[in-house]
């Protein structure tokens, strides 16, 4: 399935982990590294690479939090812009998954998402 996602992610310079990413940063932001790393199941170390990549394709910004001692990361304008122009084609991939396996099994899709 990700592949379908990637693909059509393609013209925005992204993949689907990427695009992931952007929309729970944009969910929480400015939210702190680690707090995000826990949200996505994720060690800190690997959050902090992946949130690296999104830098320098200029899509976000690290800076202190609240917490001096805690990088706080949000969004640029342009990885606002990747993200508000992506998300219509996000939504037909997941129309197109649905319509591939049923109403039924996208729902066992989205339950067992909420168990991870």
């Amino acid at each position: 399935m990700a592949a379908i996602y990637d693909a059509a992610l393609v013209p925005f310079g992204i993949n689907i982990a990427q695009f992931s990413l952007l929309r729970n940063i944009a969910r929480h932001q400015p939210v702190s590294l680690t707090e995000l790393a826990r949200a996505l199941v994720l060690d800190r170390s690997t959050m902090g690479r992946n949130i690296r990549v999104l830098e320098k394709l200029g899509l976000a910004w690290t800076g202190r939090g609240e917490d001096q001692r805690e990088a706080a990361v949000t969004l640029t304008g342009k990885g606002l812009a990747v993200l508000r122009e992506a998300e219509p084609v996000w939504q037909e991939c997941q129309d197109e998954i649905a319509s591939r396996i049923g109403a039924d099994r996208m729902q066992m899709l989205r339950e067992l998402n909420e168990l991870l």
